[in-house]
C-alpha cells in the first residue's frame, strides 16, 4: 500500500507561517494531482487547494487565496503547501491526497495528516 506523508506542521502564532511537505514512498507523485485538505475539529473535511501534475496554476479555496501557494518539485517527489498570515481558524488537521484518474482506473491516495495549531 502506498503511503503519503505530511510533515512540517506545529504551533504557529496567528500572523506566522509554516511549510507542509507531502511525500511519498515508492510513489512518482508526478502523475497525480495533489490536493491539500484540512479538518477541523468538529467540523468536515474541506478542500484547501489543488495542484496538477506539472505544477501549473494551483486553485485554492477561497478562504485561503493569496495566503497559501501550492507548489511542487517532481524531481524531489514533493508536494508543498506553504501558508502565510495564519489566522486561529486555520487550526486543523491537514492532509495531502494524491489522485490519478485513468482509463484503467482511478488511484487515490491520502496522508495521515499533520496538525497545525495557530493560537497565540
Amino acid at each position: 500500500q502506498f503511503e503519503l506523508v505530511e510533515s512540517g506542521g506545529g504551533l504557529v502564532q496567528p500572523g506566522g507561517s509554516l511549510r507542509l511537505t507531502c511525500a511519498a514512498s515508492e510513489l512518482k507523485l508526478d502523475r497525480y494531482v495533489i490536493g491539500w485538505f484540512r479538518q477541523a475539529p468538529g467540523k468536515e473535511r474541506e478542500g484547501v487547494g489543488c495542484i496538477g501534475t506539472t505544477g501549473g496554476s494551483p486553485s485554492y479555496v477561497e478562504s485561503v487565496k493569496v495566503r497559501f501557494s501550492i507548489s511542487r518539485d517532481n524531481a524531489k517527489n514533493l508536494v508543498y503547501l506553504q501558508m502565510n498570515s495564519l489566522k486561529p481558524e486555520d487550526t486543523a488537521v491537514y492532509y495531502c491526497n494524491a489522485h490519478w484518474l485513468t482509463i484503467g482506473g482511478e488511484y487515490d491516495y491520502w496522508g495521515q495528516g499533520t496538525q497545525v495549531t495557530v493560537s497565540a
